[in-house]
């Protein structure tokens, strides 16, 4: 058995306790651990090992999934500067609404994704989403005016709705509290960045005689790799422990059992409005829904505009390619460093939230303060904007801490996602076409619009009743 040694207190046994109607109101945790009789120990090495292995499996899965589903949604910025607003006749505020609709797909579509998310297995349906916004970036090349950029981007923002509730609902269905922050800096790294930036230098070498549009050579391959990968994904991204192939009965028994800790669950399929009514009625629903509006302004303008502001800086077509990269980086810096604290800080996260705002506030202040004739402290200032991903994803893991019950999981990370997409809605609306190369009104938004113990390891049965946080005595949030 190597690290593994064998317990002999029977699971069976609290099987004997159910009936069928108890069945639906029970997370299937319990129900997986009342059948897999023998409870497995792992030494602390073995442990460590198996936390490794699973790291290494589910991590990068959600990872690319999570950054394609961005790259199909950035890559809007660098077709900007390859062409894309003069072949489409495209005037006024026209591209600032194609960066807005985006987002009001999202929020069309959020409620009945979520739904759909509770119903069928998660993972597949993450999976799903993700090849139907592949689609959608492969019919962009076939635009022609704006009305038709507009429907595709409203039918992209309807797939990409479940991207982060959905993942956030993986996370928190295999991890500990204490090991959700560090690992939702790692799945929602802001690499589209990186990708998007290295796609587009490669596109910008396409000879300026190519049959096609360079911008729609972009979309051809980002399209492409994200259909293949999400048809890859969809095959093998496991929902829960309970169903992952790569685990031996064993290693899920345990892994499921060391989860009880969370007091938060795992997954149950049958709807509870009682658990939605709590969702919509838990103050801390609204405090990180509100946060996440402000928060994502900044994102929402950026994501459209970086491009045209780098390259209104002097630069040509393909080094505004290159100099968006390191948005990324900052973005993924940031997010590590202050999950990192947040996770290490016990009972700090809000704090640790809050410092992380002042670095991209700085980064503003740069931007709308500095002449634009200095390149270089311009620059500085963009990247630092972008640090704004740091207290946003610190954000994520304090309603994936402190929410129970998973319906209300579901009701609540999908709240928190409207917040996200309406901050992403309003940002492309601040930069006026007008103010441009400066888009002062942009700069000003992005300003001002900021704002323990363990249970007894042998009654995890009692932690997987899927009943909410309010619901339980002796559930400790975490702040």
């Amino acid at each position: 058995m190597g690290a593994i040694e064998r317990a002999m207190t029977p699971q069976g046994t609290v099987g004997d306790e159910i009936n069928d109607k108890d069945v639906k109101h029970i997370d299937q945790a319990a129900l997986f651990l009342a059948s897999a009789g023998d409870a497995p120990v792992f030494s602390p090495k073995g442990e460590k090992r198996l936390r490794r292995k699973i790291d290494f499996i589910m991590l990068p899965m959600l990872f690319v999934t999570a950054t394609l589903g961005a790259v199909d949604k950035v890559a809007l910025s660098t077709a900007a500067i390859y062409g894309l607003e003069i072949d489409n006749n495209l005037h006024g505020q026209q591209y600032s609404w194609l960066g807005s609709i985006l987002s009001l797909g999202s929020l069309v579509a959020m409620f009945p994704s979520s739904a759909l998310l509770h119903k069928l297995p998660s993972a597949k349906y993450l999976c799903g989403c993700s090849i139907g916004w592949s689609v959608m970036a492969l019919l962009m090349p076939a635009c022609h005016n704006w009305s038709g950029l507009m429907a595709i981007r409203f039918f992209m923002g309807c797939c990409e709705a479940i991207i982060v509730p959905g993942i956030s609902l993986l996370i928190a269905g295999w991890y500990k509290k204490a090991e959700q922050p560090p690992r939702n800096a790692l799945v929602f790294a802001a690499a589209s960045s990186i990708v998007n930036g290295f796609l587009s230098w490669l596109v910008g070498k396409i000879p300026g005689d190519a049959p096609l549009a360079k911008w729609k050579y972009l979309y051809i391959l980002v399209g492409s790799i994200s259909m293949a990968w999400s048809i890859f994904a969809f095959i093998f991204l496991p929902d829960t422990p309970m169903n992952a192939k790569f685990l031996s009965k064993e290693e899920k028994v345990f892994w499921v059992q060391r989860l009880a800790e969370n007091k938060t669950g795992v997954m149950n399929k049958t709807w509870k409005w009682d658990q939605a009514i709590e969702a919509l009625i838990d103050p801390k629903t609204w405090i990180i829904f509100f946060f996440n509006i402000a928060i994502n302004i900044p994102n929402g303008g950026l994501t459209t505009f970086s491009g045209i502001i780098i390259q209104n800086l002097g630069f040509s077509s393909v080094n505004s390619s290159l100099l968006s990269m390191p948005t990324g980086v900052m973005s993924t810096l940031a997010a590590f460093v202050f999950s990192t604290l947040g996770a290490k800080w016990s009972n700090r996260r809000c704090l640790v939230t809050m410092c992380a705002c002042v670095v991209p506030i700085v980064g503003t202040a740069i931007l709308y303060a500095v002449p634009r004739t200095a390149v270089g402290a311009q620059m500085v200032g963009l990247y630092l904007v972008y640090t704004y991903f740091g207290p946003y994803v610190v954000g994520i893991s304090l309603a994936q801490a402190n929410t129970a019950g998973h319906t209300k999981k579901n009701v609540s990370f999908a709240i928190l996602y409207i917040g996200y997409a309406v901050g992403n809605l309003i940002g492309p609306q601040t930069f006026r076409a007008s103010q441009a190369p400066a888009y002062t009104g942009g700069v000003i938004a992005m300003l001002n619009r900021r704002s323990a113990a363990k249970p007894d390891d042998d009654e995890p049965w009692d932690s997987f009743q899927d009943i909410t946080d309010w619901k339980q005595a002796d559930f400790k949030y975490t702040t």
